[in-house]
């Protein structure tokens, strides 16, 4: 009787941990949405800085290669910024993890390169990891990743734009896990400084800058707000992909519960059966006893 006891036990458990995972499911798929939307507005208000951006810089002496902007000038690297972005708490399957396995990954290339990385994060997940595996943070931020906001944002990534333009370094790189759908998740490595004309979105038309001297400090405005708002988009990215996640493993959690219940219920009825056979045996047994 005592294993049906604890057998008992354990599906009550079960049971109490299934409908924790729902819940907490169904909770990351209401944040989803809300991400999903918020993450559509920025992508269009990211793609349209691209457009200026590229525009601008297109059109000043019509070459890249003249334009007097750090920004838009490759350099051998010595130095480098990875700023990576992960979440705040875990049961996200391996969301975490894959953010964290490709930074270390930089890390390890960059060494054999003999090329100097300065670390920086947001979110509580990496930023224990690489303390853990003493690895040096210059700058880390807790709490931005789970509530994404522009001017927090702009702040934490305004000292690697500074030390860029400034020559400090030579090269800053954004790493973060970002949403595909609602299945799919995608590490992103944005290369963020300095800047590929190629690689941003353009168009056929040029804009046109009154007056014309103004021209290269319009430029240097927008590479600011491209920086800015690129470590916004990443982090609204990675909110949804996080939430996705989350939703996924939840749902996994919640299946497999309902595995095990299964699984032990059947055990209980069959050591129940078993018990209830055994009850019957003895009772006969003892009734032939008496004849």
């Amino acid at each position: 009787m005592a294993n049906l006891k604890e057998l008992k036990n354990q599906i009550n458990s079960v049971k109490g941990t299934q409908k924790t995972t729902k819940a907490m499911k169904l909770v990351s798929t209401a944040k989803l949405r809300r991400a999903e939307v918020a993450l559509k507005n920025s992508r269009e208000y990211a793609k349209k800085i691209e457009e200026l951006v590229s525009s601008i810089a297109t059109k000043i002496n019509g070459m890249k290669d003249t334009i007097d902007n750090r920004a838009f000038h490759n350099i051998n690297p010595k130095k480098v910024d990875i700023i990576f972005v992960t979440a705040d708490k875990g049961l996200c399957g391996g969301f975490n993890h894959q953010t964290i396995k490709t930074v270390s990954k930089l890390l390890k290339e960059f060494k054999e390169q003999d090329i100097k990385v300065r670390l920086k994060g947001i979110g509580r997940k990496g930023i224990e990891y690489f303390k853990f595996n003493d690895y040096e943070l210059i700058d880390e931020r807790i709490g931005l990743s789970a509530a994404p906001n522009y001017e927090e944002a702009a702040k934490f990534i305004k000292a690697s734009y500074d030390d860029f333009m400034n020559g400090d370094t030579d090269k800053v790189i954004l790493v973060h896990n970002g949403y595909v759908n609602k299945i799919v998740q995608k590490v992103r490595i944005d290369n963020l400084l300095p800047l590929d004309i190629n690689d941003l979105h353009q168009k056929d038309e040029i804009l046109d800058i009154e007056p014309k001297h103004d021209e290269e400090q319009v430029l240097e405005e927008l590479v600011q707000k491209y920086v800015e708002f690129s470590q916004f988009f990443a982090l609204l990215d990675s909110l949804a992909a996080e939430h996705s996640a989350r939703m996924q493993a939840m749902d996994a959690a919640t299946n497999n519960a309902s595995e095990k219940v299964k699984e032990l219920t059947l055990q209980y009825n069959k050591a129940r059966q078993e018990a209830v056979t055994t009850e019957l045996i003895e009772i006969i047994s003892g009734m032939e006893a008496l004849k």
